[in-house]
This record gives structure tokens, sequence and C-alpha cells, in this order.
């Protein structure tokens, strides 16, 4: 795994903003591209810096979310709903993103998601970009325990279930694996533990059991030291 240390939550944020800027500006190949954006608190600041800048995103690009918890998508817990402003200042259309359908019963709203990303991918889509956040108990997308990696086992997404709801809708390892490039964006003093055991006993995490199979895995944090 790659490692980028950042001075500051301000330097991360600078360095996201260039990294999907990158990503969604336009492309000379006719060719589908995707980018997966994750919900959490460390990435908004860099959706909205990006959100300012004015920024129109490429016409073959679609967007979709690493996970979405099952709520309405005007609910203050919903994953897509800060991420609204961004798809406007961007010029994204509804029809270039794609988004877990909370109206749907939980497993068929799972079942539509990973068959919207597998028409994504069989027509043809390259996915270039996923961000990824890191819990402070080791969990990515919406992903918390080994039993909820294997349970995506041959699926693009899988429905989870909480003891505590919202319960989630997450994107598996086999969709993660089709990512050209995924970066976990991380920040605060809180993760430091979480980092450290990611970096030296990745399998033992759900999040490194996640990224097991992917080939271009970057770690990018502020204020946390150096493991």
């Amino acid at each position: 795994m790659n490692v980028l240390r950042f001075t500051s939550p301000r330097e991360l944020t600078d360095a996201a903003v260039a990294l999907l800027a990158r990503h969604i500006a336009p492309n000379p190949s006719p060719r589908w591209r995707a980018v997966m954006l994750s919900g959490g608190r460390t990435p908004l600041p860099a959706y909205q810096a990006l959100a300012a800048e004015g920024v129109v995103a490429s016409p073959e690009l679609r967007f979709f979310l690493s996970d979405e918890r099952y709520v309405p998508p005007t609910h203050p817990d919903s994953n897509f709903r800060p991420l609204a402003d961004l798809f406007t200042a961007l010029s994204v259309p509804g029809e270039r993103l794609l988004r877990v359908n909370t109206s749907l019963p939980l497993d068929e709203a799972a079942e539509q998601y990973h068959r919207d990303l597998q028409a994504l991918l069989q027509g043809g889509a390259h996915f270039t970009l996923g961000l990824l956040g890191l819990g402070a108990d080791g969990h990515t997308a919406s992903l918390f325990s080994p039993a909820d990696v294997r349970r995506g086992a041959g699926r693009l997404a899988v429905a989870v279930r909480r003891p505590n709801p919202p319960h989630r809708v997450s994107v598996t390892p086999g969709l993660l694996q089709h990512v050209e490039e995924i970066v976990f964006l991380v920040s605060g003093s809180d993760k430091t533990a979480v980092v450290r055991k990611l970096l030296d006993d990745p399998e033992s995490l759900p999040a490194g059991l996640a990224v097991a199979g992917c080939r271009n895995v970057s770690l990018w944090m502020a204020s946390t030291p150096a493991p």
C-alpha cells in the first residue's frame, strides 16, 4: 500500500481536490469512465472546494457511491445528500449518477445497485478512481466485519444489516478490484491505531480484506503520526 502523509487536513483536502479534478476532467478517450466517491467527514471539504472551483465534469463520466445508508435521500444520514451540491456544480445530470434506491426493500435496493454497476461495467466503463474512508473500528465503505466482506463474494453490491439502523448498501471487494486507483482518505488522531494496523496487518481488518485483491491502493492521511 502506498502511503502519503500530510501535515494538516487542509493539505490533504487540497491534494484530494487535485486528484478529483484530474479524474473528472475531459478525456480524449471515447471510453466511458466512472468515479466512486465515499461518504464521511474527511472528503467533504474536498467536495465543497471542488464545487466552488466551477469545474465541469467530462460528459462521458459517471459517478457512484461506495455505500449508502438505508434512509431517504433527503435524510441527514444520507451519503448522497451532501454530494447533491457537488453534482449540480459539476453539471452532472441525474442519468449519470448511479444511486441506491432506498425506496425499495433493502435486499432489492442492493440487488438493483449490483445490476446497475454490472451494466456499467458490461457497457465498457473504466472505473478510474475510488475514494474510501477508514473507520476507527477498521471498516471501509459499509463493510464492518469479515462476514460482510465474505457475503459480497460474486457480487458488486451487498446489503449490510446493522445492529442499530440505519442498515446499508455497500460495494464489495469484487467491485473494488475493478477500480484502477483506490485512495483511502484518513484524518484525525483517533485513527492512529487503525492506520498502523491496516499497514502492518491489513487482513485483520475489514478494510484490508476489502482491498486485498486490488492492484493500486494508497493511503493518504493527515494529523496521524507515522506508524
